[in-house]
Parts: structure tokens; sequence; C-alpha cells
């Protein structure tokens, strides 16, 4: 399917790696001019280099920023004066029991969570408007919707996000822009591997992943990690054309594993 992103400059956050990584590539092949972020310059020439050796002609912009910060989204806002696609990437998790959270850690994935995409947000969706055109995506999560005991904090920021993206989408009535979230499941990063053999250090990471879901993850329909490129797929389509009448909505990219029917 041809998405007709073509000359669309496309913003997303924490794109040097992972889940953002990915979603830029997407983009890019589909002929988008692509913001590649990170908070290193040699993390975004990186990610550029892998984009490029994949997507030769692909029109990447590299922008080193750290928009966890107010500072950050600064640089951001000061270096972009206007985007016509927001991807809300960046965020951070860990596991910690709840009695060990501080304020601190909460205060934390707060700022980066929640307050990069709001400010973000606050600056492009403005000028989105005026035009009557334009896409917002915040990834959340599953665990925006099945709340995980060993990380409350990161399940309360990606509950947030469903209703600041909905909150926003409100106020794009009778435009063309639409502002959605993308809730994906747990995905093949490098972050997770690492994660799971630090879990299953005794394991291969192929067995690892598969203990991993039957114990924590029993619900998916799928039974497999996703691949960061699906989650690259599902975004594009939601930042193009063809899903015009998806707004306001929480679209799931979880592998199944969530078994509400809404």
């Amino acid at each position: 399917m041809k998405l007709d992103l073509e000359n669309k400059l496309a913003l997303v956050t924490a794109s040097s790696g992972g889940i953002g990584l990915e979603i830029a590539r997407v983009l890019a092949a589909e002929n988008a001019r692509v913001v590649i972020n990170g908070r290193t310059q040699a993390n975004v020439d990186k990610a550029i280099e892998s984009i490029l050796g994949s997507h030769p002609d692909a029109d990447l912009i590299p922008l080193v920023s750290d928009n966890g910060t107010r500072e950050g989204c600064e640089t951001t806002i000061k270096a972009l004066a206007e985007v016509d696609i927001l991807v809300n990437n960046l965020g951070i998790y860990e596991a910690v029991g709840f009695f060990d959270e501080t304020d601190a850690d909460w205060q934390h994935l707060f700022e980066v969570n929640i307050m990069s995409g709001v400010r973000l947000a606050r600056h492009y969706l403005a000028p989105m408007l005026a035009k009557g055109e334009g896409r917002v995506v915040f990834i959340s999560s599953e665990s925006g919707v099945m709340a995980a005991p060993e990380m409350a904090h990161y399940s309360a920021t990606k509950t947030m996000q469903l209703s600041i993206s909905r909150s926003l989408a409100e106020l794009t009535k009778n435009t063309r822009v639409t502002v959605n979230s993308v809730l994906p499941g747990p995905t093949r990063t490098e972050n997770v591997q690492k994660f799971m053999q630090d879990v299953y250090p005794d394991l291969s990471i192929e067995d690892a992943e598969r203990k991993f879901l039957a114990e924590n993850r029993p619900t998916s329909l799928i039974g497999r990690l996703i691949d960061p490129v699906e989650i690259g797929n599902v975004v594009a389509f939601v930042c193009s054309e063809r899903a015009s009448v998806i707004n306001g909505a929480a679209i799931r990219a979880e592998g199944g594993l969530l078994r509400g029917v809404i």
C-alpha cells in the first residue's frame, strides 16, 4: 500500500534505536523526510548509517537533543519550527517494586514519558491545526491498559498518554489533523533482550523469550516478541492519509495479549 508520505517532515523522538529507529526507517522508506533524534551525535550518526544502509536515498535530518528535559525540547523546537508528523516515541521504563519506587523515580518517569510529549505537542500541534492537516502519535504500551505491578510508575505514565492523546484529538474537529496512540506489546529491542538475558542468564535468548512470555504475558496470541519494524509499519500507516478516519484512537499493536473486546 502506498502511503503518500512524500516530502512530509516527520519528527520521531528517540529514533536512534529500538522501536523509534524502526518507525523512522519505515517512514523513510515511504519517502518522508525524517528527523533522526537521539541524545548523542554518535547514536544519531549510527542510526542514520543504519537507515541509509537499507534505504540509500532516505532523506534524513540529524537532531541531537534530550527531549526528556525542558532544555532538550527547547533545542528541538529551535531546530524545527514546524513538522507534518510528530511521533512521541521517547519513553523509559524500569522494573522496580512499588514499595521501592521513590518520589524521584516517579518524577523522573513523568518528566520523560509525559512532559516530553506534552511540550512537543503543545508547540507542533497548533501549526498543524492552523494548516488543517498533520499527525501526532503517542507511543504508549499495553501496560497503559493492563497495568504491570512490577513497574507501577511506568504503567501510570502510559495510561496518562492515552488520556492526553484523546484530549488533544478533541482539538482537531473539522480538520485533517489526527492524534492517536499506538500500544506496542513486548518488543524485541536490544534493551528488552538484555533484560531477558539478565533475568534468565542460563537460557538462550530464544528460550528466554518463550519463558518470559509464558510466565509474564501468557495471553499473547502471537506467542512471541514483536519485531520493532512491525510497530513501525503500524505507526507509518496511522501517519498516512490512508488512516484519515482514525482519530482519538488507542490502537493495539500488542499481539493480542489484551483480552478486552474494546
